[in-house]
């Protein structure tokens, strides 16, 4: 197995105040499993299965988060495109089933999955799903250019005139963050889908921005698809590390068209999606 330390120096400002972290990232292991384009990964609210967005296989794929081997999968026989998944506090399972328009609901016994439900109002292409604290389902439509907030299902609330949006994310406050890829920006909205700020252009420079998750700290991980890395954002937009040299590859913090990012206390998973693959990193503050 390699081992790769990687050092990136942090920023945090608390007041007037500020100090310095040493962040390391360290590679620990790659996927064996046959995967076909994976996208965004979730961690089950027990933390056993990693849930992989199987792209080309139309399925939610179970790993190990550990051995990251396949443990199972569900709805290759009804799904179609397969993006993304979140859950609620009851532990239903929401997917993105992109290519039939939809967000199928699935109730979960261990590795099994029963569809009990769909939300399919105002969106197509669906890539991004969010449940919410606050008991609504964030839908983002990447071919409707739009996102659309429900509660039981009904629409509430909506955003339009985006290009591609992805994954939607929550911060700590219960703000959201969106990534608009085909605008290359990340925007943080509001419960009510107010745009409250932008990131983009210097430094980030994002090209084609997917998937994201949150450390507990607030930092953003980001994979930015056409430049085939993974970047480490600071909630003031700083760039603070970046994984990958901007070429596509295959190896120790080489990338190809990265799409999904899971993190979770010290462990990082990301979906290095053009090489069929999920990477598992540690991350030592």
């Amino acid at each position: 197995m390699y081992k790769v330390l990687i050092t990136a120096f942090l920023l945090s400002f608390a007041g007037l105040s500020q100090s310095v972290w040493a962040l390391k990232v360290v590679f620990e292991q790659g996927s064996t499993t046959s995967l076909d384009n994976p996208h965004d990964l979730k961690l089950s609210p027990d933390g056993r299965y990693l849930m992989v967005s199987d792209v080309g296989n139309n399925r939610i794929a179970i790993l190990d988060p550990h051995s990251l081997a396949l443990l199972g999968q569900f709805g290759s026989d009804h799904q179609s495109g397969t993006h993304d998944i979140d859950f609620d506090t009851a532990g239903l399972a929401y997917v993105a089933d992109t290519h039939n328009n939809r967000v199928t609901i699935y109730r979960l016994q261990d590795q099994q999955a029963t569809l009990i439900g769909e939300i399919k109002e105002s969106i197509r292409g669906p890539e991004g799903v969010l449940i919410h604290p606050n008991g609504r389902v964030y839908v983002a439509g990447a071919w409707s250019g739009n996102v659309v907030a429900y509660e039981d299902s009904q629409k509430i609330a909506e955003l339009e005139g985006l290009s591609s949006p992805h994954d939607l994310e929550l911060a700590a406050n219960g703000n959201i963050w969106l990534a608009d890829a085909g605008n290359d920006r990340l925007l943080l909205l509001s419960p009510d889908l107010k745009v409250i700020r932008e990131l983009s252009g210097d430094p980030v420079n994002f090209k084609g921005v997917r998937y994201l998750d949150l450390m507990k700290n607030g930092t953003l991980i980001a994979a930015d698809k056409y430049t085939h890395s993974v970047k480490f954002i600071s909630a003031e937009g700083r760039l603070l590390l970046q994984l990958g040299d901007g070429n596509p590859g295959k190896g120790v913090n080489r990338f190809t068209t990265p799409e999904g990012i899971e993190v979770r206390d010290n462990t990082l998973w990301i979906s290095d999606s053009g090489n069929n693959r999920v990477v598992r990193y540690r991350l030592e503050p």
